[in-house]
């Protein structure tokens, strides 16, 4: 079979940068999915994306599909014709179903019963043939937020097609769509080279246009010579370049033939808090910052140009140009915004809605401060810089500098309380307590930080919740969810022992004067429970593991946590599996018997075999070796002194009758039993381990 690469290539107006790059993607597994359907072979696909053309290159893709051969058994002989020889309406439906005579029809044995049969060898079509409907449909079927309509047409797309090509090696295929018909040319850079480039065959497209059309057609390989030159024009200012995914992904999707640039700001900007300065460059100007090899912002940029500009210099003055007055409303905000104190605008936050049932910003903030002081007073810090960090922590949302950049709330507040004369505690938590804000983000690194970013999510969390308000399937408008896994990282991975139900509680309180549903609590705190049993699957912890420990109840996540890793590593050794079979055997028998043993205990006198006794003694041992772990919640050392009882509990279930005539007997064995069984759960139910 013969192969030639196809090439198809859509020119367009400048397409949503932000999208290019997943476009592409998603046109390339389109045309993919389509050749696949379509039973045609081929070695490889790649694709080119730039602001004016989504292309895909398929590599060695057959000129036919293969020949299939089709055989269908039809009914039995004897079935198939009557005893004149003439065919039957079985026969005749089974030949009509294969679009031939009864005549055509060929005779095949299955398991010893001779059987009508047909086959036939259907020629595969030629992929010339097939290319329109699978460009036609890639195209339909491209996933983008809004589609475009121009001129007369009621076609969409996402933005207005200048032309098409589609080139099967070196032949184009006949099609038109989007009332545009395919050829063999593409078109050079806008400014470079504004013309038509004829491709002689697929294979030399992205060879032609990087060296007579000026384009760099593959984003990926432009995406990496953004960031080169950037870091080579950062070297030549002897700093280092800033290079942020995102940022670098949207400049790529801007150029078909990146320039870099050095440009400068003057230096007296840099009063202005960085982030700002660093926000109104990338936001506005999608320019990269530089810093110095201590990490100090310098004034300095570097822009990213669509054309080689035989006067570089006036390219580079007119960016700077542009970027002054960005940076001089950023200075306007921040020195007006410094005339007022934050905790001054306490009152102003009365005016911003939280959400409509649960009051304003300045009610939340009051909430958070109530919170963050009882929260501090039981972890043993400051309560006097939690609670003002709280109160001011909102405070910065109605300032200019926040309503022009909202992603720096918290940010520029810390900058705020600093030239108030706050402590850096206070500041460091005004800035921290949005933390974390998306999975895998930094935790606060301040205690102050981590109370107040802790209150501020379970006030969130609980006022929801108690107007019922809570996540429902894939919407979570509030991101309560992440709110919750920031409550658990944030208590773990600080170690912050904190009885997270009677933080609910407390917060509950707080909404003294807004009514919330009387189950709020309950419904938290199990929602709590399940986003930290998600989070545990997430760290490869067994799901039995999470529920062993669940059983038992924790109400310190720090603690739960514990005893998970505690049980997680017990459950790897030998004497795990005896003993959580004998826990589970321990468990049913008790549940059966609860009443029975109520208020009873084991007695001494009452063990009747040394077995018994060795039981007793031995658990009555453990009691005393465990007790300064589980004092120190120490739970792994804990569970290996109590592994020892392996041996001992095995041979009591082998020779022991628990459930004996005698009652006396029967209540003091599951008295025994009963001792076994809490001896563990002060850990957790290791039953749950045994999977038989």
């Amino acid at each position: 079979m013969s192969y030639r690469d196809l090439l198809i290539e859509v020119g367009t107006e400048e397409l949503p940068p932000k999208t290019l790059e997943s476009m592409s993607l998603a046109l390339e597994d389109s045309i993919t999915k389509s050749l696949k359907d379509e039973d045609l072979n081929f070695e490889s696909t790649m694709p080119f994306a730039t602001p004016r053309r989504l292309a895909v290159l398929v590599k060695e893709l057959s000129e036919s599909q293969t020949d299939k051969k089709i055989s269908r058994v039809g009914p039995s002989l004897a079935a198939a014709f009557d005893e004149s020889g003439s065919p039957t309406p079985a026969a005749i439906g089974f030949a009509k179903s294969c679009g031939v005579d009864v005549s055509k029809l060929s005779n095949v044995k299955q398991k010893g019963i001779e059987k009508l049969a047909f086959s036939l060898t259907k020629k595969g079509q030629q992929t010339i043939d097939l290319i329109p409907n699978v460009v036609r449909t890639a195209l339909t079927s491209l996933p983008t937020e809004k589609k475009m309509r121009w001129g007369d047409s009621k076609e969409e797309f996402v933005r207005p097609i200048h032309w098409l090509l589609l080139l099967f090696g070196y032949d184009v295929v006949k099609v038109k769509i989007y009332d545009i018909n395919s050829s063999s040319e593409t078109w050079g850079h806008r400014f470079h080279c504004n013309k038509q480039l004829s491709v002689g065959k697929a294979g030399d497209y992205e060879a032609l246009l990087e060296k007579e059309g000026h384009v760099v057609p593959r984003f990926q390989k432009r995406k990496e010579l953004v960031r080169s030159l950037v870091v080579e024009e950062a070297k030549k200012a002897n700093a280092l370049a800033v290079i942020e995914e995102d940022l670098l992904r949207e400049v790529a999707s801007l150029v078909e033939y990146p320039v870099a640039l050095l440009g400068d700001f003057d230096s007296a900007f840099l009063g202005v808090p960085p982030e700002a300065l660093i926000l109104a460059m990338k936001s506005h100007q999608k320019c990269f910052y530089l810093v110095d090899h201590a990490g100090n912002l310098l004034p300095k940029f570097i822009t990213v140009s669509n054309i080689v500009s035989k006067n570089p210099a006036l390219v580079i003055k007119g960016n700077e140009r542009v970027i002054r007055p960005r940076l001089a409303d950023a200075q306007f905000f921040f020195d007006t915004d410094k005339l007022q104190t934050l905790e001054s605008r306490q009152d102003s936050l009365q005016k911003l809605i939280f959400q409509e049932k649960l009051g304003s910003v300045f009610q939340k903030s009051q909430r958070v401060a109530s919170l963050s002081k009882s929260m501090a007073k039981l972890l043993g810090y400051s309560t006097e810089d939690c609670e003002k960090a709280a109160r001011l922590c909102k405070c910065d949302l109605v300032t200019d500098m926040v309503r022009e950049f909202s992603d720096l709330q918290g940010v520029v507040g810390s900058y705020y309380a600093k030239y108030d004369g706050e402590s850096e505690e206070v500041c460091h938590a005004v800035r921290e307590h949005y933390l974390p804000k998306f999975s895998g983000d930094k935790l606060p690194e301040t205690t102050t930080g981590s109370v107040v970013a802790i209150a501020d999510k379970l006030d969130t969390i609980v006022g929801l919740f108690g107007i019922g308000r809570p996540p429902t399937g894939s919407k979570d408008p509030f991101a309560l969810r992440r709110a919750a896994i920031g409550v658990f990282r944030i208590v773990i991975e600080k170690e912050l022992d904190l009885n997270i139900l009677k933080m609910i509680e407390e917060a509950y309180g707080n909404y003294s004067q807004i009514s919330l549903a009387s189950d709020t609590v309950d419904l938290v705190f199990e929602f709590l429970l399940e986003r930290f049993r998600s989070w545990c699957l997430e760290r490869n912890i067994p799901t039995e593991v999470f529920h062993s420990v669940l059983t038992v109840y924790p109400e310190r996540p720090l603690n739960f946590y514990t005893r998970i890793r505690a049980v997680d590593n017990f459950r790897r050794s030998p004497e795990s599996k005896t003993l959580a079979a004998a826990n589970k055997r321990v468990a049913n028998l008790l549940s059966k018997h609860e009443s029975e043993i109520k208020n009873e205990y084991c007695k001494e006198e009452l063990l009747m075999s040394e077995t018994e006794q060795s039981l007793y003694t031995a658990i009555k041992n453990k009691k005393i070796d465990v007790a300064p772990y589980y004092e120190n919640e120490d739970y792994t050392k804990a569970l290996l002194a109590l592994s020892s009882l392996d041996g001992l509990v095995d041979k009591f279930f082998e020779s022991v009758l628990v459930i004996s005539e005698d009652a006396a007997l029967r209540k003091n064995r599951l008295c025994l039993l009963r001792e076994l069984r809490d001896l563990f759960l002060q850990t957790a139910d290791i039953s749950f381990l045994d999977h038989t």
